[in-house]
């Protein structure tokens, strides 16, 4: 069997798995945005373990099944948000050069930085919601529906609360310009654990080719995320379908700014005695006090990023160990 035909077949059985994922999410829950993600592992694996074929071969596979069970527009959203993200990112991981070309030792090859490839995951993410606001017509009437569900629940709970119409508008025009933010944000660092995770699967298997990067110490954004960051910040105080891309630009780079800062808090703690202490109690930081502690590793992020370059942990190669 030639290596072609065994990366059609891969990515077809990897489609399937990811078309299976994505179809047993069902309504939107807890259970559906964790299979959602898992959705994007067998289309990782593919790319990340056997060829730039496998991963397209599996977004096809997983597109027209979605289609042919659902609907086209369906598999059309899905597609951009999920599926073709997750086989860009597995392309752009396999991508090396001669070090030498870049002033670097003979014999060696320098891999796709990490920051480019969270700079391409958050301007990936970035556009798929873009595309996907305006393919279901975004607006505040979508969210009205969502908003007077959650003061129905709230009246029912509390007979008290009977909120007017002036402070129902204003709280449906939150949410609008929020809501893109937050769901941008969320999805990069869905992607990235994603990503992560098929990472090591394929590491395991032994069928890995970019050698294990550092995260702790690679994990950086570059500093045109932080003209971007900035940029998205301002266009969310405009009107309209600009201050929506602004909030979903600027949530999708504030994701990445937040792995950074998450990033160089593992980096800072190599080699303490209270490592594990700080660490966990950060991630329990997070689950109970959100979203304050993901606010404090956005300016980690950001400070890190504006002052550092990505770092390396002492005697090690960025590429040869994980943190």
């Amino acid at each position: 069997m030639s290596n072609t035909t065994l990366s059609l077949l891969v990515g077809l059985v990897a489609g399937v798995a990811a078309a299976l994922l994505m179809l047993g999410s069902g309504d939107v829950s807890a259970l559906s945005v964790l299979l959602s993600a898992f959705a994007t592992l067998p289309i990782l694996i593919a790319g990340l373990g056997w060829s730039n074929v496998a991963g397209a071969m599996s977004v096809a596979a997983a597109a027209i099944i979605v289609a042919v069970v659902v609907s086209p527009l369906a598999a059309l959203m899905i597609a951009v948000t999920t599926f073709v993200p997750a086989a860009w990112i597995a392309h752009l991981s396999n991508l090396a050069r001669p070090a030498e070309e870049l002033g670097g030792p003979q014999g060696q090859l320098a891999w796709f930085p990490l920051s480019d490839i969270m700079l391409h995951l958050c301007s990936l993410v970035c556009l798929s919601l873009i595309i996907l606001g305006f393919t279901i017509g975004y607006g505040e009437d979508v969210v009205r529906e969502i908003v007077e569900q959650l003061f129905s629940v709230l009246t029912e709970q509390n007979p008290e609360f009977q909120p007017d119409d002036a402070y129902q508008n204003e709280m449906i025009s939150f949410v609008t310009r929020l809501l893109p933010a937050l769901q941008a944000m969320m999805w990069v660092m869905i992607l990235f654990a994603a990503w992560y995770l098929s990472l090591a699967i394929v590491r395991a298997s032994g069928r890995a080719r970019r050698p294990a990067d550092s995260i702790a110490a690679s994990l950086r954004m570059s500093r045109l995320s932080l003209l971007i960051f900035g940029a998205g910040l301002l266009l969310s105080f405009g009107g309209g379908p600009i201050g929506l891309i602004g909030s979903a630009l600027s949530g999708a780079f504030a994701g990445g700014f937040i792995l950074a800062g998450l990033a160089m808090l593992h980096y800072r703690t190599i080699g303490r005695a209270w490592r594990f202490l700080a660490l966990w109690s950060t991630y329990a930081a997070i689950i109970i006090l959100f979203p304050l502690p993901l606010v404090v590793l956005l300016f980690v992020g950001l400070f890190e990023t504006a002052r550092t370059s990505p770092l390396s942990p002492p005697g090690s190669n960025s590429n040869n160990q994980s943190q």
